[in-house]
């Protein structure tokens, strides 16, 4: 069974074939992962946006439609158990988590492309480049997991997942903005429904500290890394952007804009396509149909 849908995720994948994005099935161990996929009209690098623990890809559809006229594909997954993909028949922990959307992601790139990723999807992509280089032409990190937490920081972000009630799950969804859409008391208790879903509490109680991205493995990014860290972050401590900080190679920007808090891709998008953007046309690779027959 799909994630818990709402009709405006289903509005907007309509939206999105409207325009040529494709709806692609992988088949995983896990179950069937759904994949947005849609060729670009430009000539940048292909994009790759990874969401975040209870969200989906059809959030990231503003982002997409600003970015696509530009780059030649882009491809936004469905996490196990999220949107529009299958929920796997037993609990997920991060590691298989990451072998999960690794292998996925091999099936569907044809060549280097940005992958960006926000939350735990930053995390997923912080290790899918260290792991496959060849395959990552620029890394864009939007308020990434993935950072070593103390025992104690873990226990509160677990503790902020814990809605007893629709109050603990607005005050939860104050937490991802810089300024919280007014029709948030709307969906508060559609978007409880989702965080204690079985797939998203595997995730969270198998979470450990030796899951994070290790900082030989930051230190080991050679392609280009752009962090963007909004200053009205309220989901991570600040110890987690100490860390990026501390252990991201030299070459890494970190940029810390205001106005935006954990989901940068919902509070402003044009912020986020111009990140992306700048990235794709850094990293352009060649087009191989122009390549000598």
């Amino acid at each position: 069974m799909p994630f818990l849908l709402t009709a405006a995720e289903h509005a907007a994948r309509w939206a999105l074939h409207r325009t040529g994005v494709t709806s692609r099935r992988i088949e995983t161990p896990v179950g069937r992962m759904h994949v947005l996929d849609g060729r670009g009209g430009g000539d940048g690098a292909p994009i790759v946006l990874l969401h975040g623990i209870g969200a989906s890809a059809t959030p990231y559809a503003p982002v997409l439609a600003r970015v696509r006229p530009h780059v030649r594909r882009v491809i936004a997954p469905d996490l196990p158990g999220h949107g529009f993909s299958e929920a796997p028949p037993r609990g997920l922990d991060p590691d298989r988590l990451f072998e999960v959307v690794r292998d996925a992601l091999d099936a569907v790139l044809d060549g280097p492309a940005v992958i960006c990723g926000g939350s735990l999807g930053g995390a997923l992509a912080m290790r899918y480049a260290a792991e496959r280089p060849h395959l990552t032409a620029s890394l864009v990190l939007l308020s990434p997991a993935g950072a070593r937490l103390t025992e104690d920081e873990l226990d509160t972000l677990r503790g902020h997942f814990d809605m007893k009630d629709r109050r603990d799950a607005l005050a939860f969804c104050r937490r991802l903005y810089h300024r919280p859409p007014r029709s948030l008391p709307l969906v508060a208790g559609e978007i409880r429904a989702r965080l204690t879903r079985d797939v998203v509490r595997d995730l969270l109680a198998s979470a450990r500290t030796s899951h994070a991205v290790t900082p030989e493995t930051l230190a080991g990014l050679k392609m280009p890394v752009v962090l963007v860290w909004g200053r009205s972050e309220r989901l991570l401590p600040p110890s987690a952007l100490a860390y990026f900080r501390a252990h991201l190679p030299a070459h890494a920007r970190i940029e810390e804009p205001e106005g935006l808090g954990h989901c940068p891709h919902l509070d402003d998008p044009a912020q986020v396509a111009r990140v992306l953007l700048e990235a794709a046309r850094r990293s352009a690779p060649p087009d191989p149909s122009t390549a000598p027959g």
